[in-house]
């Protein structure tokens, strides 16, 4: 096992990764921007380098301070937690040639998986089912209109590098299609560098089930069931529960089937996750991505398993076989997470960062978890994502577990900054939510339009 590794993120998954690693006894060394020198993930590591300016491309984006960091401190692993460099395959070939372990897959895996054209491609082969749509790049308006012809409307355009909900458009009409695919190809050249944009028919509205993967080194690979992620807005997931009320048993073994065989096919290694969408009315599911890292919402698959997936993360990454087989893999009860941003709903949910004059994050009793790099005092920085905290609990059935999350966030509360914690309680105790009669449509269409803040 590793002796000292260096986590290469910020905020709550850094934080997350640092507590998994002293557990084990394991040594951090955290790494962080100018805007970052008072963040919780820098206290609680043993040791903390400065890596650059605010700006993430000057700092948790820059492979070559982070490396540097890493050999300069003796780590021997870098965890990427998700978002920044956590599915860039050019900083995992890096570490590899630097010879520090990534904490995640290979780089050919990365590249084969993160280019969503290539993806389908694969998952063709290997018998999963795939969305119809485009075999591969469409380069030209006229190539995606002979699809939309070949398929029907509505289509999805969608970046072959994108992710965040960034460089993706719904036509509905063949006269949207020319306006439509320039906006999202501009977007996702501005965000991922990368134009190739593919289409696939638009399957809405749906489930958004997603299965949590784990595989070694010795070709061990593991279900750990599926997360439904159905509500959303603007395709950026806001609570997610496991497990999924829309699925059945059959259908259970069947998306954790197809999940298996996917990462079997690309020989895949350590944790991810296959994001599929499910038809409401026929059940039938159809592959979208896999995301070749940790998720933020793996807390909820760590409660009704027990599996710590950081934990089996380092395992795999330094060579061990999985703890777990598939038969030991059992769901105990229900669970949720709330995602809670430093936004104002009322605005647009637009960011309100700010310093966090008094702090009471939600505790007492078995199945609750909050992650957070939040502290009194602290101040969150405009330069990040939004996201301040997730509220994990876990009850003995969906009802317990929706009672459990009511009760904790009335007791979240926070001074000096707007946060979403009162839209998350509407949204909890709302007739869909509570029924679990909802889809990816409910909160963009249903739900915000009759909200009022």
């Amino acid at each position: 096992m590793f002796k000292k590794i260096l986590i290469a993120n910020r905020g709550e998954i850094a934080v997350r990764i640092i507590r998994a690693a002293r557990e084990m006894g394991i040594k951090t060394v955290a790494v962080y921007s100018e805007a970052d020198k008072d963040a919780l993930h820098t206290l609680l590591a043993d040791e903390a380098i400065c890596i650059g300016p605010a700006r993430s491309a000057q700092s948790y984006l820059n492979i070559q301070a982070i490396i540097s960091a890493a050999e300069v401190t003796g780590a021997q692993a870098i965890h990427p937690g998700f978002g920044f460099l956590s599915e860039n395959s050019q900083f995992s070939q890096m570490c590899a040639e630097c010879n520090i372990t990534f904490i995640g897959p290979r780089g050919e895996t990365i590249d084969a998986m993160g280019n969503k054209i290539n993806a389908r491609r694969l998952m063709i082969e290997a018998g999963v089912p795939v969305i119809p749509g485009s075999d591969g790049v469409i380069n030209t308006v006229d190539e995606a209109k002979e699809i939309g012809d070949r398929v029907g409307y509505p289509l999805m355009l969608k970046a072959s590098a994108g992710g965040g909900g960034k460089g993706i458009r719904k036509v509905d009409t063949p006269d949207d299609l020319a306006t439509l695919f320039d906006n999202a190809q501009q977007e996702a050249i501005a965000n991922f560098g990368n134009g190739d944009m593919y289409v696939e028919k638009v399957v809405y509205p749906a489930r958004h089930i997603e299965v949590q993967i784990l595989a070694d080194n010795h070709g061990n690979v593991v279900h750990l069931n599926e997360r439904d992620c159905s509500l959303q807005r603007n395709n950026q997931k806001v609570l997610e529960e496991a497990p999924s009320i829309a699925v059945s048993h059959a259908k259970r073994a069947e998306l954790g089937g197809a999940a298996v065989r996917a990462a079997q096919y690309v020989g895949y290694q350590n944790a991810g996750t296959i994001e599929f969408l499910m038809d409401p009315d026929t059940k039938e599911f159809y592959f979208m991505e896999m995301n070749t890292r940790i998720q933020v919402e793996h807390p909820i698959t760590e409660a009704i398993t027990g599996v710590d997936l950081i934990k089996e993360q380092f395992r795999v990454a330094a060579g061990e076989t999985l703890t777990i087989t598939q038969d030991d893999v059992e769901v105990k009860g229900h669970s949720i997470e709330c995602r809670i941003n430093a936004e104002n709903p009322a605005f647009n949910f637009a960011p309100s960062p700010g310093k966090i004059t008094n702090l009471l994050l939600p505790s007492g009793g078995p199945g609750l978890r909050v992650d957070s790099a939040m502290y009194p005092g602290y101040s969150i920085p405009p330069y990040y994502d939004s996201m301040i905290a997730k509220v994990i609990v876990h009850g003995e059935d969906r009802f317990d577990a929706l009672l459990k999350m009511q009760r904790a966030l009335y007791e979240f509360e926070t001074e000096g900054v707007i946060t979403n914690v009162a839209f998350q309680m509407d949204l909890i105790q709302s007739d869909a939510v509570i029924s679990g009669d909802y889809d990816t449509s409910f909160l963009m269409e249903d739900f915000l339009p009759n909200w009022k803040a």
